[in-house]
């Protein structure tokens, strides 16, 4: 089950988020954040109006996802990054997949034009941008070795969605920035 993620989600989505800070390569952080930072961040994503997501499965919580501004810049306003982090017994059950395909679905109901996905290397990397290609994204670029965690050099590769493709000038005034 997909639904909008609440307060009371918090605690296991910094749970969740806090190991893979220490132990992963998802995300760049190199110290896990408390409780009250991931709140920040999840009422400032509250604050533009985007998706906050949480899947459950039987055994309860099972993952989050949300999308942020792309960047801080106007110009950037029709576009986020999209972001999914699945626990680990929780992989491999189509949870990423229920996610993505949510989040991609409320985005687009926004009215805003663009998904971008930064996945770093990891052990689950490749089926990461397997399940990213097979919702829809393409391959956008390539950052070699950007990133130093866990004693070794990481790459990033992007993956763009276009919710709009086409020239077409957008229909709605876009994320409020900066």
């Amino acid at each position: 089950m997909i639904r909008d993620a609440i307060p009371k989600d918090l605690p296991a989505i910094t749970a969740l988020y806090g190991r893979e800070v220490l132990g992963g390569t998802a995300t760049f952080e190199l110290e896990a954040p408390s409780l009250e930072v991931m709140t920040a961040r999840f009422e400032s994503v509250q604050t533009h109006g985007l998706p906050w997501l949480v899947a459950e499965t039987g055994s309860g919580f099972a993952g989050y996802a949300y999308a942020s501004p792309f960047r801080p810049r106007p110009a950037y306003r029709y576009g986020v990054e999209g972001s999914i982090y699945v626990e680990e017994s929780a992989r491999g059950q189509g949870v990423g997949r229920a996610l993505l395909s949510a989040l991609v679905n409320r985005v687009r109901s926004r009215g805003l034009r663009h998904v971008i996905a930064a996945i770093s290397e990891s052990a689950t990397s490749e089926a990461s941008i397997a399940l990213h290609e097979r919702q829809g994204f393409r391959r956008a670029g390539h950052y070699a070795r950007v990133g130093w965690k866990h004693g070794r050099w990481l790459d990033v590769h992007l993956l763009q969605l276009d919710l709009h493709p086409g020239d077409t000038p957008p229909a709605t005034a876009g994320l409020e920035l900066g």
